[in-house]
């Protein structure tokens, strides 16, 4: 039997997480600030949804704007603190300044989320060397899915990269989840399908007045419609 896509929507508050499960999202992109294109709610936020909505809830960890670590030791303290708010899946990715991994600052989130599932952002189309990136995550605990337009232009410039991981999905380094975000559209949708992807990633698509106005879960639903009930 085929297994049902999952389709991801950005939410940023709780009127946005109701409506996107009312469309029929199955797991939400927790984030604060989009004009940094996304940031790490706070702790009221994920404790108010968490109480709104049954789905799964993935939580962003990344305190500024591009994709440095930062402060390391501070993350580590706010995942501990978004843990305890009932947050147990999250988001992260950070590259050192030559374009690779920056796996001293993955490893250390790595251990204080002791096995909780996360995805690797899109840093991964950022990188020097996306294999070589992949290879050396390969087997860290909780990494289940990458959020990956392709390219860092977004999903028009790297679905021929998209494709070609789908059909990868299963060999060694291509165990995790393709879940395509950045400049997606329904119009991509049956050639990622085609090529085995059966994650998708909206933000924008989901908010018809943009980044001022709500979730839509009319909006949603078309997605949800287009995905069908199986990859």
């Amino acid at each position: 039997m085929s297994k049902r896509a999952v389709l991801e929507v950005i939410a940023l508050d709780v009127e946005d997480a109701v409506a996107a499960r009312a469309g029929g999202a199955d797991r939400l992109e927790l984030v604060t600030d989009m004009a940094a294109d996304g940031l790490t709610p706070s702790v009221a936020t994920v404790r108010a949804i968490r109480a709104a909505v049954d789905i799964d809830v993935r939580v962003m960890l990344r305190l500024a704007d591009g994709f440095a670590a930062g402060d390391v030791a501070r993350l580590v303290r706010v995942a501990g603190e978004l843990r305890e708010a009932g947050a147990d899946q999250f988001v992260l990715g950070f590259l050192d300044a030559d374009g690779d991994v920056d796996l001293a600052a993955v490893e250390r989130l790595a251990a204080v989320l002791e096995g909780c599932r996360w995805t690797f952002h899109r840093a991964i189309d950022r990188a020097a060397d996306r294999a070589a990136l992949r290879k050396r995550l390969a087997d860290f605990p909780g990494l289940d899915t990458y959020l990956t337009a392709g390219a860092a232009g977004g999903v028009d410039e790297g679905l021929p990269v998209l494709v070609a991981e789908g059909r990868r999905q299963g060999e060694p380094g291509y165990e995790q989840q393709l879940l395509v975000g950045g400049g997606l559209r329904l119009e991509h949708v049956p050639k990622l399908l085609d090529a085995g992807i059966d994650g998708f990633h909206i933000g924008g698509a989901a908010r018809p007045s943009g980044w001022d106005g709500p979730v839509s879960a009319d909006a949603v639903a078309r997605w949800r419609a287009v995905l069908g009930d199986a990859a």
